[in-house]
């Protein structure tokens, strides 16, 4: 999949890769949407791959002294959505970052990552195009700041330089006076792309609207502001006819298309109703998010902790080796090293438990533990394992005990053709060092990214909830 990998251990280091490979280098980070495309061709089988996951403090949240956000190119979906500095000054972001994929996917999914893939229906762009956010880039050749707002030129197109790499995204938090809100609809509750997707801030002069922002995704080449509606909003009160009137005008800055999951007039009308739903929930006194106080994110008991490299290592058909550590046993693979890691445990290891479903990390068949997180092993790169802690379904019995998870899917009779449970069975058990009685709202989003192709999903959640019924 690619000639030389490299896991870097410093920006500067980056940088010098890809001033040294013009063009044929890319930046990994999360890489969820990376390793689907070199997967499927998108790039040529000489590319440079620069791993930068394990640069100290890429994945930091901090606010500075003038009260600015940062955050890392590391810094992931389910950093921001268990960041109590980003429920505080941007909810709408840890609003969007919620809805991105599975608890596996924002696990690895990173916002820098999002916002420079460059697809006008990725969720953040938008809150942090409303937030007036700015990306700080660099290049061997110097530094340079975009506001996010001039980032993008098209669809999947940006000013981003093939010697660049966007270290930081910046943003001033949200003021007392603000309020803000995210809306996304799309065709599933859970895994789904956004159909059309809203962000709205709102500052209020006691009860009358002095400015606005209502930014639109998957409705333009690129993420648009709504335009007409943010200055009929100006200077009004937002009560039920001046919601209405400023919804319909959100019709007057979109150009959506007609494709597979929905025709332009559809996208239109849709467009139209979250708009007007977002402003209804501006409407509340007080301030409303929609993620949870304690939301499932299939970390355990702690955040992620991955071990920072103290020098890069290379990785090709002759050079590295991949040492890591797969269910408590010390291992070495001299080959599999452009391979995913599921491949590796699988073809490499032996360790045929983990399955592959679709390897596009829709179906949760691959699910693992890498360094006690949750991910989708199809996702990422085989040498990102190396002095990694990897969890597999084999991992889990204590001898010929199973793990009390097993247990419960084989009482309830939670399985059919089984394909799917290994990837269930995994994402359950991490949820109960989450949380030791999960409700059923937590057990429904922590399989979100798991599915099963046989059942109704009846039985495996009354096997998750015995266990939390018996431990409540």
């Amino acid at each position: 999949m690619w000639k030389n990998y490299y896991c870097v251990s410093s920006i500067e280091e980056t940088l010098e890769i890809l001033a040294e490979n013009p063009g044929k280098a890319k930046v990994l980070a999360g890489g969820t949407d990376l390793v689907l495309e070199i997967e499927k061709g998108a790039y040529p089988k000489n590319e440079v791959i620069i791993d930068v996951s394990r640069i100290s403090g890429l994945d930091e949240i901090r606010q500075d002294d003038d009260g600015f956000i940062h955050l890392g190119a590391m810094v992931t979906h389910n950093h921001c959505v268990r960041s109590e500095l980003i429920h505080k000054f941007a909810p709408l972001l840890a609003e969007a970052c919620y809805s991105v994929g599975s608890p596996q996917i924002r696990n690895r999914g990173t916002v820098v990552g999002n916002l420079v893939t460059a697809s006008p229906a990725n969720d953040t762009i938008s809150p942090l195009m409303a937030l007036d956010a700015e990306l700080h880039i660099r290049s061997s050749k110097g530094t340079r700041n975009v506001k996010l707002v001039d980032f993008y030129t098209g669809v999947r197109k940006s000013v981003l330089r093939s010697d660049e790499m966007v270290v930081e995204v910046t943003f001033k938090g949200l003021e007392k006076n603000q309020r803000s809100c995210f809306v996304k609809y799309a065709l599933r509750k859970a895994q789904a792309i956004s159909l059309v997707n809203t962000a709205m801030i709102i500052t209020v002069d006691e009860k009358k609207v002095t400015n606005a922002a209502i930014l639109l995704g998957a409705v333009a080449p690129t993420i648009v502001h709504a335009s007409e509606a943010e200055k009929f909003l100006k200077g009004k009160e937002i009560i039920g006819e001046v919601l209405a009137a400023a919804a319909e005008k959100v019709k007057d800055a979109i150009s959506p298309i007609n494709d597979i999951r929905s025709s332009a007039d559809y996208r239109k009308r849709i467009a139209t109703i979250i708009v007007r739903r977002g402003l209804e929930q501006l409407t509340n006194k007080e301030p409303f998010c929609s993620v949870p106080e304690q939301p499932v994110v299939l970390w355990g008991q702690e955040a992620p902790n991955h071990a920072k490299l103290e020098s890069s290592k290379k990785y090709n058909d002759e050079i590295g080796i991949i040492r890591t550590t797969i269910n408590g046993k010390s291992l070495e693979f001299t080959d599999g090293k452009n391979k995913t890691l599921l491949r590796l445990l699988r073809e490499d290891g032996g360790l045929v438990g983990t399955k592959e479903g679709c390897a596009e990390g829709e179906c949760g068949a691959c699910t693992i533990y890498m360094d006690g997180v949750a991910v989708m092993s199809c996702l990422v790169p085989a040498p990102r394992a190396d002095g990694a802690e990897i969890t597999t379904i084999e991992g889990l019995a204590q001898g010929e005990n199973l793990h009390p998870v097993q247990e419960a899917f084989i009482t309830e009779g939670a399985v059919q053709c089984g394909y799917c449970t290994p990837g269930f069975v995994m994402s359950a058990v991490k949820l109960f060092e989450e949380k030791k009685a999960p409700d059923i709202d937590s057990i429904k989003m922590a399989i979100t990214g798991n599915l099963c192709r046989c059942t109704g999903y009846y039985k495996i959640v009354k096997a998750i909830e015995s266990i939390a019924e018996r431990e409540g």
